[in-house]
């Protein structure tokens, strides 16, 4: 019997599946499936229908049905559950291949992007932003301080901190950085990145509801201009259990 909850999906599923393809069945159901995620058809943490409703709605046999399912949990796009339950995993990826901003990785994955405001402030450089932003002592810089949110779910503290000349007045930064650079004339086109793992502060893991033992994942980004300038030094402090970074490699 179909709950409430199955029939969206499985319209959704049927529409898909009904284009043609030369891709085994089992491989077009999982492109369906995966474009159901990145759609929002179901959500993160979400319970897609049971492989029989599967397979009787969308008239696939049950090894079909079982063969893309196991492939898209062994990509980590879903989890099973005890009590033969299958829901869209709730852990997040971010590639370390291409520089994009926050806000775009989690449109890109059928999220919301959205931030919680901690601090704004115009101050003079640290020692240690002074040679991150090759900067002299005597330049005034931006540091925005933010909680960074996914469908309302904490997932990352952001630290930026930016040459106050690209960034006159902090309250015009909207929930994209990226976007009020852009909009400015000052959007970076390269970074380089480093990452690491720490333990989580008392007050970050109470920001990012983490476990007392969670691990962060700190992500360091320093953003350039085509013209060599030195934009953006931002430290992003991620939950290590929801997030993982991935990296192609090719030989």
């Amino acid at each position: 019997m179909l709950s409430v909850t199955d029939r969206p999906i499985l319209d959704f599923l049927t529409a898909e599946l009904s284009a043609t393809s030369s891709d085994p069945l089992y491989r077009q159901l999982e492109n369906a499936l995966k474009q159901a995620i990145a759609t929002a058809h179901v959500k993160r943490g979400g319970v897609i229908p049971s492989e029989r409703v599967l397979s009787q709605v969308l008239g696939l046999s049950r090894v079909t049905v079982r063969k893309a399912i196991d492939g898209l949990v062994s990509d980590g796009f879903l989890d099973r559950r005890q009590g033969a339950k299958t829901v869209v995993s709730s852990r997040l990826e971010k590639s370390l291949a291409t520089m994009t901003s926050f806000s775009e990785d989690m449109r890109s994955r059928g999220l919301e992007p959205g931030c919680t405001w901690i601090s704004r402030e115009i101050s003079r450089p640290s020692p240690s932003e002074m040679m991150a932003l090759g900067i002299s002592g005597s330049e005034k810089v931006v540091r925005l301080r933010r909680l960074r949110t996914a469908d309302g779910v904490p997932i990352a503290i952001e630290m930026a901190t930016l040459p106050a000349r690209f960034v006159p007045e902090p309250q015009a930064v909207g929930d994209s950085l990226y976007d009020y650079l852009e909009r400015n004339g000052a959007l970076p086109v390269r970074a380089l990145q480093r990452m690491q793992a720490k333990p989580g502060t008392e007050e970050e893991r109470r920001l990012l509801d983490a476990p007392d033992d969670a691990s962060l994942l700190i992500m360091e980004r320093r953003c350039f201009l085509a013209d060599g300038q030195i934009v953006e030094f931002t430290q992003t402090k991620y939950r290590g259990d929801v997030y993982d970074f991935v990296i192609e490699l090719m030989r």
